[in-house]
């Protein structure tokens, strides 16, 4: 077993106080010795994702923001709308680290001939605290990444890759022949929509802006519907006839969005349906919120039938309900696509320290596509 005595690293912090305020802070962590089936890893990439960003920042007034601290260790406080403070109960007094996933080179060993086999090799990871120098975790966390694939082009392994497969695999076992996914134009909608053309699957981009349906389009999208054109409606019902999609994963939550797709699939079946029922058609129509881009109200007006059905998906959940089996014939398809189906673009590269940044803080928790971090912690 190689020694870690030597080795401590900053790590990220999020903390919601009974003031009313959230703090943002770096503590100093002694890297723990591995046992004879983890290892350590350096950690050289890790994403800011969506569900990152719902722990870091809570329920936190962004624009409140102010910082504090040092250079080398920043800290961030926030204040956190009164009204909100109930949601946030039980995470007070508990100082929470944060980053689901990342990258990095494996730099100790425990003493299991698996674990020393991975000693030097680049990993992904899945294994929480991520936004840290260094881990300590088990074997069965850690994804070996291909020949000359780099922590960069892993960092982003398992969230968004593994989240576009849990929605093709749940489109499938529901019995669901084709999907509609919102946001369409960020990481994951990308990459679910390569899988769906490898695949040969039929699939609905929706997306907000002109220029992010000509994104995919570019990338060999049949559909892509354009939420703010006067059209969409239209556009949407149309798409829904043509592919046949009866299940959707919508990642903004809130407003009017999961009610407009349910009332154009209704629609849709409505165009080829042989007969009038005043209950609606009979065919299930499925919305999975799955994100929280919009943290309104979920608004709908309820003229789809009856056959309807509103619910939450979470990646974690899924991946408990398909098995260890299941879940590596998944990662195993990741890493031999890694650099095609899979890969993963960011914005701009930061340092753990500049995570806390005013400014970047203002850019990256807009959750807004095209503005995806990427933290390197031990970037100067």
């Amino acid at each position: 077993m190689t020694t870690t005595s030597h080795l401590s690293g900053l790590q990220l912090r999020s903390e919601v106080k009974a003031s009313g305020e959230l703090e943002l802070s770096f503590i100093r962590v002694d890297t723990p010795h591995p046992g004879p089936n983890e290892v350590v890893v350096r950690v050289e990439a890790t994403p800011i994702n969506p569900s990152d960003i719902g722990l870091l920042f809570g329920a936190a007034d962004l624009s409140s923001a102010i910082a504090s601290g040092t250079k080398s260790r920043p800290m961030v406080t926030m204040r956190i709308p009164e009204r909100a403070m109930n949601s946030m109960a039980a995470r007070v007094g508990q100082s929470l680290p944060v980053g689901n996933e990342g990258a990095g080179v494996v730099v100790a060993a425990g003493n299991s001939p698996l674990a020393q086999e991975l000693m030097g090799k680049t990993v992904a990871i899945l294994g929480g605290a991520m936004y840290a120098q260094y881990r300590t975790v088990q074997l069965e966390q850690c994804l070996v990444l291909p020949e000359g694939a780099t922590a960069a082009d892993g960092a982003s392994c398992f969230v968004n890759p593994l989240t576009a497969l849990g929605m093709v695999e749940t489109m499938r076992r529901e019995g669901h022949k084709a999907l509609v996914h919102t946001a369409a134009a960020s990481n994951l909608g990308q990459m679910l929509n390569r899988i769906c053309i490898e695949d040969q699957i039929g699939l609905v981009n929706i997306v907000r802006k002109p220029e992010q349906a000509a994104l995919l389009k570019g990338l060999g999208a049949r559909h892509a519907c354009d939420a703010s054109a006067p059209s969409f409606m239209a556009d949407l019902t149309q798409a829904l006839v043509e592919t046949g999609a009866t299940i959707a994963f919508d990642a903004t939550g809130g407003g009017k969005l999961a009610g407009q797709i349910l009332t154009c699939m209704e629609a849709a079946l409505n165009r080829t349906a042989t007969e009038y029922s005043r209950y609606g058609s009979t065919t299930l129509k499925q919305v999975y919120v799955y994100g929280g881009l919009d943290i309104g109200p979920t608004e709908f007006v309820r003229n789809f039938g009856f056959a309807w059905s509103m619910g939450g998906w979470l990646l974690f959940p899924f991946l408990q309900r398909v098995g260890e089996a299941g879940v590596n014939e998944m990662k195993q398809r990741v890493a031999s696509e890694l650099k095609t189906t899979f890969a993963s673009t960011y914005s701009k590269e930061i340092s753990l320290v500049e995570a806390l940044d005013l400014g970047a803080i203002a850019i990256y928790g807009q959750r807004a596509t095209g503005t995806k971090y990427l933290i390197n912690p031990h970037k100067i």
